[in-house]
């Protein structure tokens, strides 16, 4: 039987879930795929200034998992730059923290959920 799937928490969900180049020339350009937990890594280290120890903390995973998560989310957010892909933020295994979860990191900058915690497989 395989191990049950821990949900990553997650405070934020993205404002803005696409992105692109604005002068796009190709027609249908390749579509890079970011999942939720993957936005939250680069959220939580990048604008945060979080350490992998506390965005490990903060989501409720082990530090090698949001070390995997995080290289996972800049590879992508590379690849979108270099190559002028769309980048998509959707999907992932996750649950919304709850007003009383928030604590250091938590919306500081983006604004949070306010309704009770969601889960989202996709």
């Amino acid at each position: 039987m395989p191990r049950p799937k821990k949900w990553r928490k997650v405070c934020c969900m993205p404002e803005n879930a696409s992105f692109g180049p604005l002068d796009n020339k190709k027609n249908g350009p390749d579509t890079v795929f970011m999942i939720v937990e993957e936005f939250e890594t680069i959220r939580l280290i990048d604008l945060e200034g979080m350490t992998q120890e506390e965005c490990a903390t903060q989501m409720n995973v082990a530090r090698t998992t949001v070390q995997r998560i995080y290289n996972d989310a800049r590879k992508k957010l590379a690849m979108s730059l270099v190559e002028g892909s769309v980048l998509r933020i959707e999907g992932g295994d996750y649950k919304l923290c709850t007003r009383d979860e928030r604590d250091f990191g938590c919306g500081k900058n983006r604004r949070c959920q306010q309704a009770n915690p969601t889960v989202m497989n996709e």
